[in-house]
This record gives structure tokens, sequence and C-alpha cells, in this order.
């Protein structure tokens, strides 16, 4: 039987290496779920120490509850909406309301800053006419531009899911500008050197390495959409959370708002599992960061 002394060489040269990652992992392994376990622990003593501080200070009287408002109240209130509504119908039409005007701002919002940040990324000369522009929207107070597309859409949906886009746009749009300009050149210049075209150059080379910066940003990206959604519902709207807390907020009922805010802190933290879970999926050939190492 033939032996290729390279590949001797190399499996001797692995195998070692291999053992000691597998006596690490197997090592590593116990750590990782009693850390694990501990972080949980605390998160929940967190909340116990937050929610059951808040209780007692406001039924001692030590923090007044009409202003503060209390856990009880805010459970008591969730419940109440649960099974008579709000002032506008059901608690799940206006979570609805809010979350399809949320969802729809950060479609557009993603959409519009990709293409907007890899086009300007790859054009410099686009980038020099623009540039100043966009600065220039980024900077405005997101309550004016709120005001102006309620003004112009009326208060319906579209001024709200136009505020939750704009947000979204300047999050995305100078993360997926930066991702393209720290593209390898190297990568680049081999693939023209390969024949590829520059539709091909983008697509295969130019995009996926700057899908990281990218997703990153959808991270913030979909609280902003939750955000403009909630300040256009404020500025005026027929129904939706906002107006939920906007009415709770009148009435002087922290109450309300404590629970409504809940109920947005449920939808944003779900929102963020699922993109972490796309984030997994969409990024898993590339290698864990040093702080992902760490974590483990």
């Amino acid at each position: 039987m033939s032996h290729d002394p390279g590949t001797a060489m190399m499996a001797e040269a692995s195998t070692p290496a291999d053992s000691a990652m597998d006596e690490t992992a197997i090592a590593g392994a116990p750590g990782a779920g009693r850390r694990r376990l501990l972080v949980y622990a605390a998160r929940v003593a967190t909340l116990v120490l937050v929610i059951g501080g808040w209780q007692l200070l406001t039924s001692w009287k030590v923090i007044d509850p009409f202003f503060f408002g209390q856990p009880s109240g805010i459970a008591l209130k969730l419940r109440d909406w649960l099974q008579h509504g709000t002032a506008y119908g059901s608690v799940w039409l206006q979570i609805w309301i809010t979350m399809r005007e949320a969802l729809l701002g950060f479609v557009f919002g993603v959409a519009g800053g990709v293409v907007f940040g890899i086009l300007l990324g790859q054009v410099r000369f686009l980038s020099d006419v623009l540039g100043p522009y966009i600065k220039a929207m980024n900077a405005l107070p997101r309550i004016v531009l709120g005001s102006i597309f309620v003004v112009w859409l009326g208060l319906g949906s579209s001024s709200k899911v136009m505020l939750a886009a704009v947000l979204v746009f300047f999050v995305v749009f100078f993360n997926a500008f930066q991702g393209v300009r720290e593209v390898n050149p190297n990568f680049i210049a081999n693939a023209r050197v390969l024949g590829a075209s520059r539709m091909q150059v983008v697509r295969n080379v130019v995009f996926p390495s700057a899908l990281t910066w990218i997703i990153a940003s959808l991270h913030v990206a979909f609280g902003f959409s939750i955000i403009g959604a909630i300040v256009g519902e404020f500025l005026g709207a027929q129904k939706g959370l906002g107006l939920v807390i906007a009415t709770a907020q009148n009435n002087f009922d922290p109450d309300g708002v404590f629970a409504a805010m809940l109920i947005i802190a449920i939808l944003a933290l779900t929102a963020e599992w699922l993109i972490s879970r796309l984030e997994h999926r969409l990024l898993s050939w590339r290698p864990p960061a040093p702080t992902e190492i760490a974590a483990i």
C-alpha cells in the first residue's frame, strides 16, 4: 500500500491540536453551563429586586404611586386591557397596528439603507455629492420630521411608516457604507482579474463582506422602527400603542404608560431574538470573534 508522507505529516501535525481542542471543549463545557446558569439567576434576581423594591417603596409611600405607578397596578391594567380592551378597541388591535407600522418602516428603511450604503460606498463621486445632504438630513430632529410627515400624509399609518423608515434608513445606511469601505481591496482586485463584472463583484464580494456590518445594524434598527411608529402615533393617530400611551399620560395614569411600555419591551425583545437567529444563520460561515469565544 502506498504511503503519502505529506498526508502523514499533516495528520501527525493536526492530531495533537485537534485533541487539545476536544479536551478544552470538554473541560470548558461544565464551566460554560455554570456561567449560563449564573447569568440567568442574576437576571432573575435583578428583576425581582427592581420590581419588588418598586412595589415596596410605593406601598410604604416612600415614593408616590400616583406619579410612579405600581407593579401591581400595571398587572391590573394589563388584565383590564386583555379583558375589556382599551379606549380605542382591543389591545391586540393596538399592538398589531403599531407592529405593522414598525415592520413596514423596518423593511423599507433596511432596503433603502443597504442599497444607498452599497451604492455610495462603491461610487465615490456619488458619495462626495450626496454625503453632505445625507448628513444634514440625519442631523434634523426626528420629532420635526414626524410633524412634517403627519402634515403630508395625514393621521393614518403612512406617516408612521415613513418616520420609522427614515430612522431605520440612517442606521443601516452608515453601517452598510462603512462596511463597503472596509472590504479588502485585494478581494475586489482578484475578482476583477478573474473576469468578474461590477455587479458580480458587488454581489459576490462586496455585499458578503459588508454583511456583518449590515446585520449588526439591524439590532439597533428595529428598535428605531418601533420608536418611529410610537412617536408618529404620539403626534397624531387614530389607533396604536403610541395613542394608548398618550391617552394614559393625559389622564395621569402611570400604570397605563408602564403597561404599554412593557408590551413594547416584550415585542422588542422578541424581535431581537429573531434577528439574532437570523444573524447566526446568515453568518454561520464567519469564524467566531474573540469576544464570542471568551463568552463561551
